[in-house]
């Protein structure tokens, strides 16, 4: 009876015991906490990577079949420039800005990983490594079929280099706009709006294709531009969407603690709902307008749903998210037509799903985010876009002026396949 009441006894503590475990107040140790962030920033990074990819297939699917090889090669250089490029001079343009300055120094990154940081500083340099290559990702598609590959690439090293650094360090480095009360928590000004900043500058100064507008003005028919592939454009879509969560996600910054990883949910939730809403918008109007559902349209619109909720996807309900995404999208949609009226070629639509998009989106975050004011947003807005758009207007200008930045007219007839690379990207065989 003893040994019963002992076995009993022994067995309710131990019971006891570990039940209180699962009630207890945990905390993991620094050590712990650095693991997981540092995975944090490296997962996501690989997932903004793979929108290198996305950003490739989109623009091969959305130009004339003449022109695919180009727009690959253009793809994989720009990402190789921008890892160079963000290491030699990019990092420390950005992040060695002093507080409320403007500009930080012309000095490659360095590691210098501590506990105390609570990351590795080699996984933060590739988290924004992977940001700075969207950027100039951006431009290549709005230019396609008329530019040369090699005034782009140079036009990518400055813009990865310098501009785009020194702009997002304004925000992200501690510089002035931080302080002013701005914020653009993953970059729908700082990375999409700027972006769509070079490419709107390229485009003016590079011109439309040949043939594109009547002399009128008038925009031709879509048939002499059809797409190449209507498939590979959605799969494109597709991997940004999947990469988004990486960008959105990621710019948590930290999954050590219960609240940091919780946050990261919500934001992959809201994140795919602006995106939903986006292609429902563009779908919807376009069906209206037209009389057509647009399926281009419906994928610039995941795009522009995804562009709206950068600025802000934790703070939103899941229905304001919808309306967010669903905004951009109607905002990309009508953005495009102007552009039209203005005679400016932009090929794949990226500066009304990027530029467009990213300052609603911007300007629309003290709607759910308490802590921010429209001032603050409209001022740093204004300022990272007149920014980049400036002075890439004075860069493409010289060079036009000094190098040329434009195909001949012989060559854009080829297309900039057989002109520029030398290789057919697709032919048929009997």
């Amino acid at each position: 009876m003893k040994k019963i009441i002992a076995y009993f006894l022994s067995g309710t503590a131990i019971y006891f015991g570990f039940a209180s475990l699962g009630y207890a107040e945990t905390t993991v140790s620094a050590e712990v906490q650095y693991i997981f962030n540092t995975l944090l920033f490296l997962m996501s990074g690989f997932l903004v990577m793979w929108m290198a990819a996305g950003f490739a297939m989109l623009e091969s699917g959305l130009v004339t079949s003449k022109s695919v090889s180009a727009i690959c090669a253009k793809n994989i250089g720009l990402y190789a420039i921008s890892g160079m490029m963000f290491w030699l001079f990019g990092y420390n343009l950005a992040y060695g800005i002093p507080e409320g300055g403007f500009i930080g120094s012309f000095t490659p990154w360095s590691d210098g990983s501590q506990l105390e940081t609570g990351y590795s500083d080699g996984s933060d340099w590739f988290f924004q490594m992977v940001f700075c290559a969207t950027t100039v990702s951006i431009v290549s598609g709005t230019l396609a079929e008329r530019i040369k590959i090699w005034p782009f690439f140079l036009f990518a090293a400055l813009l990865t280099g310098i501009i785009y650094p020194i702009s997002m360090g304004w925000q992200w480095g501690g510089g002035w706009l931080s302080t002013a009360g701005f914020s653009d928590f993953a970059g729908s000004t700082l990375v999409h709006a700027a972006g769509g900043a070079a490419a709107l500058a390229g485009a003016i100064i590079l011109g439309p294709r040949a043939g594109r507008f009547t002399a009128k003005g008038e925009l031709k028919p879509l048939a002499p531009f059809a797409a190449s592939s209507i498939p590979l454009a959605t799969l494109g879509v597709f991997i940004l969407w999947l990469g988004w969560f990486g960008f959105n996600g990621g710019s948590q910054l930290a999954a050590g603690t219960l609240k940091d990883i919780t946050s990261v949910a919500t934001i992959y939730i809201n994140t795919n709902l602006a995106a939903c809403g986006g292609v429902m918008a563009a779908a919807i109007i376009s069906r209206l307008m037209i009389g057509k559902t647009d399926v281009v349209m419906m994928l610039n619109g995941a795009i522009a749903g995804l562009v709206g909720i950068t600025a802000e996807p934790l703070t939103p309900t899941p229905l304001a998210a919808i309306l967010i995404g669903a905004i951009a999208g109607a905002l990309m949609y009508f953005a495009t037509q102007l552009l039209y009226k203005f005679k400016i070629d932009d090929v794949v639509g990226a500066i009304p799903a990027h530029l467009v998009a990213g300052v609603w989106g911007t300007l629309a975050v003290p709607l759910t985010n308490s802590k921010t004011n429209f001032g603050a947003q409209l001022l740093g807005t204004l300022s990272v876009v007149a920014f980049v758009f400036v002075v890439s207007f004075i860069i493409w200008s010289t060079m036009k002026a000094t190098m040329g930045i434009r195909i001949s007219k012989e060559a854009e007839r080829l297309g900039t396949d057989k002109a520029e690379v030398g290789m057919i990207a697709y032919s048929i065989r009997d």
